[in-house]
């Protein structure tokens, strides 16, 4: 974290739909006093934490970002009663703001897998937020078409590791070479300290899981949904940021959800995949940063 980001940072914990979620404010710095300050209420995508979305952060410090750890990862804890599922992350959603007093005016922004849990929350909540942006959006079904095997695979290993002995199902959860084998996969840069940084990141905060089973049940609700699923709820000004190498969100898929949707932006950044917020946090603060502007408050 860099020594800006420090500096803004406030962390806090409140007791949200059964949770205790760790929510990390990061203030704005070199705001203009006449003008109002924006904040952005930001969700992380599956198996990640707030930390994935510093570079981005860091790019913005005339903006407010509120970043709470999903219930089942970091920080957070897990929903107590209730399942993982993208119902239940809605409802915690919907509390937390509440919690935290966040009117509508204030901008919600989701990434990867937490591009679908505000898609449905503002589909099933019309108004509760008036400007949304998607972060390399989920925006086909992952048990169809060419990611459909790897799903289902990837569904075996977190349903496996949830039925062997703790200490076996647990280690390989936390693998660093199954983690290493992923970030490989992913990252699209070829700058070598850049790709360092993403496999460090990735080894320090993918494992920041709560259980065995929380993290099987938020994996099943990621590849049982997507964002298109609602597209023609979503009638409000939306901004698309999508990797034109990405092959978790594919680019042909969020043209279509672009296309459905009643108010949208796309802006494609070019020779990156599914890590927009490590790899090219600049070109997604910008296209942010000027949709702020646009849109009415």
């Amino acid at each position: 974290m860099s020594e800006r980001l420090a500096e803004r940072e406030n962390r806090t914990t409140v007791k949200v739909s059964g949770a205790s979620t760790a929510v990390f404010t990061y203030e704005p710095v070199g705001a203009d006093p006449s003008r109002p300050t924006t904040t952005i209420l930001a969700v992380h995508g599956f198996r990640g934490t707030h930390h994935g979305l510093l570079r981005i952060v860091d790019e913005l410090p005339r903006v407010r970002f509120i970043m709470p750890d999903l219930p089942g990862f970091g920080a957070s804890g897990m929903f107590a009663p209730g399942e993982h599922s993208i119902a239940e992350y809605g409802d915690w959603l919907g509390a937390l703001a509440d919690v935290l007093g966040l009117g509508p005016e204030t901008v919600l922004l989701g990434h990867s897998f937490g591009s679908i849990v505000v898609s449905h929350f503002l589909a099933a909540h019309p108004g509760r937020f008036t400007r949304l942006v998607l972060v390399n959006p989920i925006s086909a079904p992952a048990l169809e078409g060419p990611q459909a095997i790897l799903s289902r695979l990837a569904e075996f290993y977190y349903w496996g590791a949830a039925r062997l002995p703790a200490s076996v199902g647990t280690a390989l959860l936390r693998s660093r070479a199954v983690v290493r084998l992923m970030s490989e996969a992913m990252a699209k840069t070829r700058n070598t300290q850049l790709r360092a940084f993403i496999h460090a990141q990735h080894q320090e905060h993918f494992s920041e899981f709560a259980t065995r089973e929380s993290l099987l049940e938020s994996f099943r609700a990621s590849i049982s949904h997507h964002a298109a699923e609602v597209a023609e709820q979503l009638d409000l000004p939306v901004l698309l940021i999508a990797g034109e190498r990405d092959e978790v969100a594919a680019l042909p898929d969020v043209r279509r959800l672009h296309a459905r949707l009643a108010d949208s932006r796309l802006t494609v950044i070019p020779g990156v995949g599914h890590l927009i917020h490590y790899e090219t946090p600049g070109p997604a603060a910008a296209a942010i940063a000027e949709f702020i502007q646009e849109a009415p408050a």
